[in-house]
């Protein structure tokens, strides 16, 4: 098996094309294998849980993340449906602090999208529903837990149309400016 990675503006924010095989009856693909991705992205890493999630049309989740000793890398695609997917650098350090990386997944492009540690992530569902599955390579630690606004004018995230307002939970809705945000070093 062969991947496509692609970098993005955010150079370790990568989106991952895996090889797709379809015919008449339908496609094959492997959505994750752990030594074809670590080779292909010069990573060593290994994913402890697997999440699911099914929303509807204009629901917004994020942007989240999770701080040391907890701090979650993420590989996300969608399985039915499409969303466009956001990635922001929350590392103080970085020159790309503040940063964002936006991306449509979909069933039909099959793309995944990698998300380092360090980055908050959140995601706005652009079809009448989506399945949305992501692996992580720490557990869920709520008291790690950091968020920053979705729609903050410092970051200035350019969220697509979906002819909806945006539905957030009310965490969301609350999430820090990021200013005020928790972050990494």
């Amino acid at each position: 098996m062969s991947l496509k990675i692609t970098p993005t503006s955010l150079p370790e924010v990568l989106i991952v094309e895996p090889r797709v095989f379809g015919d008449a009856r339908g496609f094959f693909t492997e959505s994750w294998n752990e030594q074809v991705f670590n080779a292909a992205t010069g990573n060593s890493l290994r994913f402890v849980q697997d999440n699911h999630s099914r929303s509807a049309r204009g629901v917004l989740r994020g942007l989240h993340f999770q701080l040391p000793p907890h701090a979650q890398g993420k590989l996300v695609r969608v399985v039915s449906g499409a969303v466009f997917d956001v990635a922001v650098d929350m590392r103080r350090s970085s020159p790309n602090f503040g940063r964002w990386q936006g991306v449509e997944l979909s069933a039909e492009n099959q793309r995944q999208l990698w998300i380092p540690p360090g980055f908050a992530h959140g995601f706005l569902v652009l079809s009448e529903s989506a399945d949305f599955l992501y692996k992580t390579t720490d557990l869920y630690a709520p008291h790690s837990e950091g968020a920053v606004r979705w729609n903050d004018p410092t970051i200035g995230i350019e969220w697509p149309d979906t002819g909806v307002a945006p539905l957030l939970a009310e965490k969301d809705k609350a999430a820090p400016l990021l200013g005020d945000a928790k972050s990494f070093d």
